[in-house]
């Protein structure tokens, strides 16, 4: 008898949300619950950000932490055998001796208010009834979050040790017989390909931390769910994140040009009203950006959650097509066929 099969339209698969459609959204949904978002969300943020704008501050002091650790990953960099006159080495030296820093003086605030206000954005928009959530939804997947952002931050380490692996055996292996031509060219490919690793493994990182909040589960689990979840949506995630970090990279220049000059220019911590009430303010605004990343990041999971799915559902189906043809192929003959 014949055996009817249940179609499945292009009308039934969800379309890939491009980045642009997903920025709009986010900003909707941001100013949907604009008095949330901008005061208990923001608020819950602002140390964070407190932290990572002063430590700029910090940073230009000739006591800090960023001439040590710059010292001391040349050295390990030289002992490994990497040429000490490279441009390329000094500059993501520099850069990583400052993130390190960075991370180092941001650490407390990070695993406290950046956490909790993460939370509570997620809740916020998987609260069905609209309302604001409670502190008990808040914290119930604090520690899910937690244990993701710790297994985040070692996938990170492990990242940047596999880049400065690659560009090590470059180095070994070509820069030492080529020409000052193909010198710059491998220092611009082995710059692309640092970017390239770090960038993915940040995208992957922030969905992490989204799926362990809605599905309440941690570690290095969250993550290699994510890296399913983001497979052929790289793209988008690198022009999302893009926006968003020039968003954050404006702000952070507007805090030094305005702040950290004028501490630089007295040499003390400004004492003027006026200079501290703008302070604020771009610590504020700097929240808000951070507490609209939350959101990118939400929404960016349910659009790649519901292709994946999709995807799943006709891997399924494709599946019981082919058990199908099998079986008729062996003589069998099927009545009815539930998908």
């Amino acid at each position: 008898m014949p055996i009817s099969l249940p179609s499945m339209d292009q009308d039934d698969i969800p379309m890939e949300e491009t980045g642009s459609k997903i920025l709009r959204k986010s900003i909707f949904t941001f100013l949907q619950n604009l008095q949330y978002f901008t005061s208990t969300a923001a608020l819950l943020a602002f140390p964070f950000s407190a932290s990572i704008l002063l430590a700029h501050l910090l940073l230009d002091s000739s006591s800090s932490l960023l001439p040590v650790i710059y010292h001391r990953l040349t050295s390990l960099f030289q002992a490994a055998g990497f040429p000490p006159s490279s441009e390329l080495l000094n500059l993501v030296n520099l850069k990583l001796s400052q993130t390190i820093s960075l991370s180092i003086l941001t650490l407390p605030f990070a695993l406290t208010f950046l956490l909790i206000m993460k939370a509570s954005v997620i809740q916020a928009l998987n609260n069905n009834h609209k309302k604001p959530p409670s502190f008990y939804c808040v914290f119930s997947i604090f520690n899910p979050l937690l244990l993701t952002y710790i297994c985040n931050s070692l996938l990170i380490l492990s990242a940047n040790a596999t880049a400065f692996s690659l560009l090590f055996f470059t180095s070994n292996l070509f820069l030492e017989n080529i020409g000052f031509g193909f010198h710059l060219f491998l220092s611009a490919a082995g710059a692309v390909v640092y970017s390239i690793i770090l960038s993915h493994t940040i995208i992957i990182c922030n969905l992490a931390l989204v799926l362990s909040g809605v599905e309440r589960i941690g570690g290095y689990l969250a993550i290699l769910k994510a890296c399913v979840m983001i497979r052929g949506r790289a793209s988008t995630a690198l022009s999302l994140a893009l926006a968003v970090n020039i968003a954050l990279a404006g702000i952070e220049a507007l805090f030094r040009y305005r702040i950290v000059r004028t501490y630089r220019h007295i040499r003390e911590a400004p004492s003027s009203l006026s200079i501290i009430s703008e302070g604020t303010l771009i610590i504020y605004l700097y929240s808000i950006l951070v507490v609209l990343e939350t959101i990118v990041s939400c929404i960016f999971f349910k659009s790649c959650k519901a292709t994946y799915s999709c995807i799943d559902q006709q891997g399924k189906y494709a599946y019981r097509i082919n058990e199908i043809e099998e079986e008729l192929e062996n003589g069998g003959y099927i009545i009815s066929l539930k998908v």
